[in-house]
């Protein structure tokens, strides 16, 4: 942290699809990418020796692909320097978190990805609704690795008071117009074919957020909705104000037909608290033949949990946040008016 800032560059590195590794980034104070199939990367090997390696690893690879993820693996084990700061983002929660690199590159195959760096985490996150939308939209972008430009780290530096001093604020502001203009450059190097994975990417997040600032009853309305929009007809069983109450479905309404579905929904704002084992024995003791049961939990389920819905004699369906807005995008055509009033989304066309 006492580097000048003129000495260091700010990376993003995702843990996984929907951030499945975010726990391991956090508990273990590393940062890591996958693609363990090349094998370690040795001291003194250049792109295009990464890039065969790529190849002969990944063969049914098409060149774009092949291009991006070798750019990705390269900046991780080339470009990232001691000192560097670096964010990942936990999309359950909803927050970034900042941390420092402190090892050069390192391969360990115990770990789920192989290559790794150690890292020093900071201890706390910043909302993701803490930040502009201009920055949303940049750290929303699908790659794995990529480096994040002074404006948006500007942008998180101001949502985490007390990460840089005014003084640390206003040198940092001051830096080069040429570096923005490389890493602008750098953007649009990238194979078009990313192009449209970048803008579903951010598409989701932004429905994340439409779906995290509804209320815990309008929450229940849309899990209800896309329950209807998949052919199943609902009733609520009861509306209280526990953050989350039941719904049945059944594709004659009666529950004369099976399947019958029981969904229970929690919807927990400015919360971290994924749900936990207990909650899903106390939402099984509840089911009765011949039920099956659906747990929407817009914070997450610990691992806990999602070994007891494994394990468990019903037929369980655990939905977080990320799989419920790919219902939602799924089964948009399908949905009444009343629940595309929940969630309003456009239709957008790509060329082919």
């Amino acid at each position: 942290m006492n580097k000048k800032k003129e000495d260091f560059k700010v990376w993003m590195v995702r843990a996984g699809r929907g951030s499945i590794y975010i726990d391991n980034f956090i508990n273990e104070s590393i940062i890591a990418v996958g693609w363990n199939e090349i094998g370690k990367l040795n001291k003194g090997i250049d792109y295009d020796g990464l890039k065969e390696k790529l190849f002969h690893a990944y063969p049914d690879w098409s060149q774009g692909k092949l291009n991006q993820c070798t750019g990705q693996i390269w900046r991780f084990f080339n470009d990232f320097n001691i000192g560097d700061k670096v964010i990942t983002y936990d999309s359950s929660a909803r927050s970034y978190f900042l941390g420092e690199i402190k090892s050069d590159y390192l391969f360990d195959e115990n770990y789920i990805q192989n290559h790794y760096r150690k890292v020093e985490w900071d201890g706390t996150y910043i909302y993701r609704d803490d930040l502009e939308i201009s920055s949303k939209n940049t750290l929303g972008a699908i790659m794995t690795v990529f480096e994040v430009s002074l404006e948006v780290y500007d942008d998180i530096c101001h949502a985490h008071p007390g990460y840089l001093t005014d003084e640390e604020v206003e040198e940092f502001n001051q830096r080069s117009l040429e570096a923005e203009k490389q890493i602008k450059e750098q953007y649009e190097k990238e194979a078009l074919e990313t192009l449209k994975e970048d803008a579903v990417a951010r598409s989701t997040e932004f429905i994340k957020d439409i779906v995290y600032n509804l209320n815990w009853e309008e929450t229940e309305l849309l899990v209800a909705g896309i329950l209807r929009g998949m052919g199943y007809k609902t009733r609520l069983t009861s509306r209280g104000s526990d953050l989350g109450s039941d719904i049945m479905a059944s594709p004659d309404g009666l529950e004369m037909v099976e399947p019958i579905i029981k969904t229970e929904v929690k919807h927990k704002t400015k919360s971290k608290d994924k749900i936990g084992a207990p909650d899903l024995r106390n939402f099984i003791g509840g089911l009765r033949p011949p039920t099956r049961g659906i747990y929407v939990s817009t914070t997450g389920f610990t691992k806990e949990a999602q070994y007891e819905a494994e394990r468990a004699n019903f037929q369980i369906t655990l939905v977080d946040l990320d799989r419920l807005v790919d219902l939602i995008v799924e089964y948009y055509e399908q949905l009444d008016t009343e629940t595309k009033a929940l969630v309003p989304l456009r239709k957008m066309y790509w060329p082919v």
